[in-house]
């Protein structure tokens, strides 16, 4: 913008021509901060960014430790297979004890007795397309009232357990969901690089770094022994880093965003810490928690709940204090007149919505994954007080509260930060040449209006 103004169109006779140069003002990227701003702003972001850099050092994993399979849940061998043929069978034939099951038919148990011992069954023959015993094949009955039925041709996943017996090493543990999934991911980039051109591109690239750093930073780290929470903020820190400024410039609109999330994240991290204690909530709820502290007891499950509520509210976090951000320096662009108070003032107004839409989502997100749960709940006709009190459902309520408190502070914090910062900035040489270009071309051009009214 230093250059914006001085051009043959603002001469004596300038006339409509001079009159469109104006508009390239208001088109243009806001105005560079002063030398001294920036100065500042690197003086707090630069030993940050160096603290993060030494914590991945220290803490970098060689690797998640090797230990024996369980053959339970996710730690189960697998291999891709396919389905080659389904033919129906009667149920009585293929059941063990061959006798029709009495009971009352009116239960869950009873009446699936029945569909069984009375029912038509698939008898599914499955090759085994990878792995030592690729081209192997098994059988598996597929009783009427299981959710998932097996189709000819259908790809699925089968886990392998070489201790049993050579005819039941293998059994259909999922169906392969491969080529869905990667066509609907095919799909999300094309959308984002198509809205987003450029700005889409990078935001594509922070996203696969950010999958890099969970896959080999946070999570082996976490299984190797290292604290679950210290882990947690220092890739969340280099998360938000990488993110923030491959797609929003290395600026110091970016850096003061950068600022307002770190803030949040902190107070998200001495309350989740808080309250995850005071509630004694162990984070070991389910199966696949109770596997993880099997085979690692000396993970802390409780820390592993609390970095899972950081790592959660980062991504909400980026797109608040972004949007603040953006916010206070376009109003300051409008009105570069107006103190800190008074950006400040106009910028929680815009905020106040935000926080309205972002709870929500948070709220809704978390209630969505936990439907299943909630329902069964639902079922026992449980009140909502013992309802929440339960372990998994606490678990949710802490880190739904938790991580919303956080964002309706991001707010506030990130708004005061960004009004203090652009108002407290000290116009260099070439600002000020800016500016003086910007009023001048401005004046210039009311003058001409007036002119042409008079006429």
């Amino acid at each position: 913008m230093t250059g914006t103004g001085h051009g043959p169109d603002h001469g004596p006779g300038a006339g409509a021509g001079g009159h469109g140069h104006t508009h390239s003002h208001n088109l243009g990227p806001a105005a560079p901060v002063s030398k001294h701003l920036r100065k500042v702003i690197a003086a707090i972001l630069i030993p940050f960014t160096a603290a993060v850099v030494v914590g991945l050092v220290v803490l970098w994993p060689d690797g998640a430790p090797a230990h024996k399979r369980t053959g339970v849940g996710f730690d189960r061998q697998t291999q891709q297979a396919t389905v080659t043929k389904v033919v129906s069978v009667s149920c009585k034939s293929v059941n063990a004890s061959g006798e029709t099951p009495t009971g009352d038919t009116s239960t869950a148990e009873g009446s699936s007795a029945q569909q069984q011992a009375n029912g038509t069954c698939n008898k599914a023959t499955i090759r085994v397309d990878t792995g030592k015993d690729k081209g192997r094949t098994f059988t598996e009955i597929v009783q009427p009232d299981q959710s998932r039925q097996l189709h000819q041709g259908e790809k699925a996943v089968v886990a392998y357990e070489p201790s049993a017996p050579e005819g039941l090493q293998y059994s259909v543990a999922d169906v392969n969901r491969r080529f869905p999934m990667g066509l609907l991911a095919g799909i999300f980039a094309l959308a984002v690089v198509v809205v987003g051109r450029l700005r889409g591109v990078m935001a594509l690239v922070s996203l696969a770094i950010s999958f890099m750093v969970l896959n080999f930073f946070i999570l082996p780290a976490i299984l190797q022994g290292s604290n679950p929470l210290l882990v947690a903020v220092i890739g969340s820190s280099a998360i938000m880093l990488i993110a923030l400024y491959m797609c929003h410039g290395l600026s110091a609109r970016t850096s003061v965003a950068v600022l307002g999330t770190l803030v949040s994240l902190l107070l998200i991290g001495i309350l989740g810490s808080q309250f995850i204690g005071w509630a004694a909530l162990t984070g070991n709820t389910d199966d696949n928690t109770g596997l993880i502290h099997g085979l690692y007891p000396s993970i802390d499950m409780s820390g592993l709940l609390l970095a899972g509520v950081i790592i959660g509210s980062l991504g909400v976090l980026d797109d608040v204090t972004v949007t603040q951000t953006s916010a206070v320096w376009e109003l300051h662009e409008a009105n570069p007149s107006m103190g800190w108070r008074g950006l400040y003032r106009a910028g929680i107004r815009i905020g106040r919505d935000h926080i309205a839409s972002v709870v929500n989502t948070l709220v809704l997100a978390y209630a969505g994954a936990a439907l299943p749960l909630l329902l069964l709940f639902s079922i026992a006709q449980s009140s909502v007080g013992t309802v929440a009190n339960s372990e998994l459902v606490a678990e949710e309520i802490v880190r739904t509260l938790v991580g919303s408190i956080g964002l309706v502070a991001s707010v506030p914090v990130t708004t005061a930060l960004a009004a203090l910062v652009v108002s407290a900035d000290r116009a260099g040489p070439q600002t000020e040449t800016a500016t003086a270009g910007t009023v001048a071309a401005g004046a210039a051009a009311a003058g001409r209006g007036g002119r042409r009214r008079k006429r």
